[in-house]
Formats: structure tokens, sequence, C-alpha cells
């Protein structure tokens, strides 16, 4: 795990950690804390799904908060690959499992902080797979935080923690909010004027139809999926061949941030001649591609410039490492030739010879079922 802060003995204390997704609940349940006194220092997660560690000093600001965000990017995929135990949601959401790693990653936040215990900004009954009562009770138990967590925006409708019962925290001042209704909680970022009234929840991107159909290829194919198997695969549009990945820019950004991301193995595309989108080719480790996928690859790469498509003729189509083209630009800019460029002189073609596709909400829905239907025995 990772922070952007060093671990240092002489630090400031806290009495709390706080989890902070950034949406509104969260940031009321410190509120609460905050006002009978107490201090806290809120834990923001990040990984390739959710987590706005931007938002930090922002956020700071404008709440009166304390954050420290937390890289849990490899435990995350780490539990996906190995499938969460109790499950996905509609989506690709392992809401359950999610939760009880970020108790289990505050809860060893807490002797750095010299934090007694750990705040969390759940409701009672606001959502239907994480926030039911007999699941409360499973993520309290499972993350080994059952005398440390404490829910105050539900709190009355829970049993008395032990930072109640001892007067740490005064259950009189603490909420009985339940269910799905925000009435409350907008009421309440009104009485605290906050000027930005944030979003219900943190934004988690498997939890999104248009996102989960990139991730689960990545989870079906990639030998060993990395962290930035994931990041990859939130840039461009995606298109899978068998266990072959293809990303192409849509735009310069796309372009830039593909650059960025890819691993050294990677094939880049990139027509000459023509302007058009940069093509990633993931190389998964003992699977090289054939110079015929590479072919394919990039007369694919090449139908997506209008330019090249109306010439009406074959275009050329470099393609190199992205190593070597990293070490090219670190040398000469944008100009000189790339060690070990390969030229393709290919007709665009985005027909479903090439073997291109990409992955259908409706088939990825039916493939994640029937995995779950396999875990399950």
């Amino acid at each position: 795990m990772t922070s952007d802060i060093a671990t240092d003995k002489t630090q400031a204390r806290f009495d709390a950690v706080a989890l902070l997704s950034g949406g509104l609940d969260s940031i009321l349940a410190v509120k609460v804390i905050q006002e009978q006194g107490l201090r806290v220092k809120c834990l923001h997660f990040v990984s390739p799904f959710f987590g706005k560690p931007h938002k930090r000093r922002h956020w700071e600001g404008l709440y009166g908060i304390d954050i420290e965000n937390v890289d849990i990017s490899e435990d995350y995929v780490r539990l996906l690959v190995e499938r969460p135990v109790y499950g996905f949601g509609k989506v690709l959401n392992p809401c359950v499992d999610c939760k009880i790693l970020m108790m289990r990653k505050a809860r060893e936040r807490m002797e750095h902080y010299g934090a007694t215990f750990i705040i969390s900004g759940e409701v009672l009954g606001q959502r239907p797979m994480s926030q039911r009562q007999d699941t409360l009770n499973v993520i309290r138990r499972d993350a080994e935080v059952r005398e440390m967590l404490l829910r105050p925006l539900c709190a009355k409708h829970l049993d008395p923690t032990p930072m109640e019962l001892d007067g740490l925290v005064d259950r009189e001042r603490l909420l009985g909010i339940k269910g799905r209704g925000r009435s409350e909680q907008l009421a309440m970022a009104r009485a605290y004027g906050f000027k930005e009234t944030p979003t219900p929840g943190g934004g988690c991107m498997l939890a999104e139809k248009e996102n989960a159909r990139r991730y689960w290829p990545v989870l079906c194919h990639a030998p060993i999926p990395s962290v930035r198997d994931f990041k990859l695969s939130n840039i461009g549009r995606q298109y899978w061949a068998g266990n072959r990945w293809t990303m192409i820019g849509r735009n310069q950004m796309d372009n830039l941030s593909l650059l960025k991301v890819c691993a050294d193995d990677d094939y880049v595309f990139r027509l000459r001649g023509f302007p058009g989108p940069i093509g990633v080719g993931r190389h998964f480790e003992g699977q090289p591609w054939t110079e015929e996928e590479v072919r394919h690859a990039a007369a694919f790469v090449a139908s997506f410039s209008p330019k090249a498509v109306a010439s009406g003729q074959d275009v050329s189509v470099r393609v190199c490492r992205a190593t070597d083209l990293r070490r090219q630009q670190q040398n000469d800019g944008e100009h000189g030739p790339v060690e070990g460029e390969v030229v393709h002189a290919v007709t665009p073609d985005r027909t479903p010879a090439t073997g291109w596709t990409e992955s259908a909400w409706v088939d990825v829905r039916e493939e994640i079922r029937a995995d779950m239907r396999d875990k399950r025995g």
C-alpha cells in the first residue's frame, strides 16, 4: 500500500480515521464527529476504478477536513482476479468485499495516526447490496473492526459501540438516518454551509456497464491482470481478438495517455502521411503476436483515420515497441527514426474479418453470471 505522505512517528495524532469516498455521506459522517471536538483523519482510497486524489487539497479547504490519499490498486486488482467472496452487484461491483478491504486498510492506518476508532458514512438500507443490516454486520466481522467501527449517520439504528459506551463519543449527538432518501443529508449540507454539495457516492466505475464491458475481457484473457492493464482499459476504444488486445485513441488526450500508460513491450501503431489515432497492442508475456496479426491490427487502426480511408489506397502504418518510441522521443523529440520500427503497407479495414470486436454488455453480463455460478460450485 502506498500513500501520499511518509510514515512519521512525530506527525499529528487523531482520534479517528474515516473512509472518505468524496461523496456526501462520507463527508457528513466526518463533520458529525468533528462537531464533538474529535480529530479525524480521512482516508481517500484510490484504484483504477475509483478515487479522485487530485481533489484532496480542494476538499480539505472546502470542507475543513484532513485527508490522506491511499492507493490500494494492487490489493483491489487481486480481489477481482481471485473473485469477491460475496460476489458482484448488478454490474461488476464487488461492494461488500470492497468495503471489507477498505476497513482492513483503515484498521492498519489507525496505529500510525494514534486513532482509536474508524468512521464510515454508511446508511442503513441505502444501498441494496452493501448497506443491509446483515451485510453491515458481515463487513464489520470480516474486516475485524467489530469493536472500533462507528457509523455516525445511522448509529441510532445500531447497537451502541464501545466509543459511545465509554463516553468518547456522545451517542445523543449521532444520527438515525435510514433508507434511500437524501433529504436529511441535503438539509445537513445546507446547515453546514457547504459551498459545493457533493454527489451521493464516490463514483465507482465498476458499477457502470460501459466500464464493466472494458474490464471483464482483461480478467478473462490477461494471464496475470495488472493495475496497468486496468488503467489502459479506461482509455480510448477497446477491441479484442481472442487474447489479442488493441486500444485506439479517440482524441489527442487519449493518444498521449495511451503512450504514457502502455508497457514497454507493447506495440505502438502510428499512421504515416495521414492524421489518425494512436493504436496500442497489448503484448502479454510469452504470447507475442505473429506478423499477420500485427498487419491486421495495423489495417484496423488505419480504418479510424477518415482521410486514410477516403484515399482509396494502401497506407503506411509504423509499428514499433513502446520502449523504442519513448527512447527516440527522449533523444530526438517527435523526429528521427525509431529503432526496430517496421512500416506496413495496408488497406484500412474494419470488417469482421480482421477479428477485432468490442465487448457488448449483454454478452459480458452473461459471462459474469456464469462465472459467479461456477465459483459457487
